[in-house]
């Protein structure tokens, strides 16, 4: 049996030149000023595909988030509600797909640099989505098999949400989500 070494070495060069054009982002940070102990966030970035995904580890409150910028929805699926909840990607102020983890590091460095922390309020509703399609691929993966809802951004978080209570998401320290139960 005769290998071709010359296949071999081709195919690793194309392997090393194309890896900084579809790389991915990794980045990690430990959060321990939350309250109820510390929690750890890992955000990996797929610049082709253009999703993003934000893992937050802090026990009971733990929660994932996927940020399809191709599809134009993100969604976040709450391990303690067992749910997921499906947002306009538009209504959310992330930076884009490519600067995202500069922006990150740059508040990992130094939390006054950078764009100022974003506070959104979406009133989710109750009525359940049932066909998930319509959301792409990776949020379909992230809710399939939970009940999953569709939420709309709210322009005050008045006293109607006061009674009711909502999920915060604070997106490494870019955009802080609350998702409020309807009413």
């Amino acid at each position: 049996m005769c290998l071709d070494f010359s296949g071999i070495l081709g195919v690793a060069l194309l392997g090393v030149f194309l890896a900084p054009i579809t790389a991915t982002d990794n980045i990690s940070e430990r959060n321990q000023g939350n309250v109820g102990g510390n929690s750890h966030q890992s955000v990996n970035i797929d610049k082709q595909k253009q999703v993003v995904n934000v893992d937050n580890n802090n026990g009971w409150h733990s929660w994932n988030s996927i940020f399809d910028y191709r599809s134009g929805y993100a969604a976040t699926r709450i391990l303690s509600k067992k749910s997921c909840v499906v947002i306009p990607l538009s209504k959310i102020p992330l930076p884009d797909v490519t600067t995202l983890p500069q922006v990150i590091r740059e508040k990992q460095k130094d939390p006054s640099k950078g764009p100022e922390r974003k506070e959104v309020t979406y009133v989710v509703s109750p009525e359940k989505i049932t066909d998930l399609s319509p959301y792409g691929k990776n949020i379909e993966a992230l809710c399939r098999g939970i009940p999953t809802y569709l939420a709309k951004e709210a322009h005050a978080r008045g006293s109607v949400f006061a009674i009711g209570g909502c999920f915060q998401a604070d997106i490494l320290c870019i955009v802080n989500l609350n998702l409020c139960a309807w009413i």
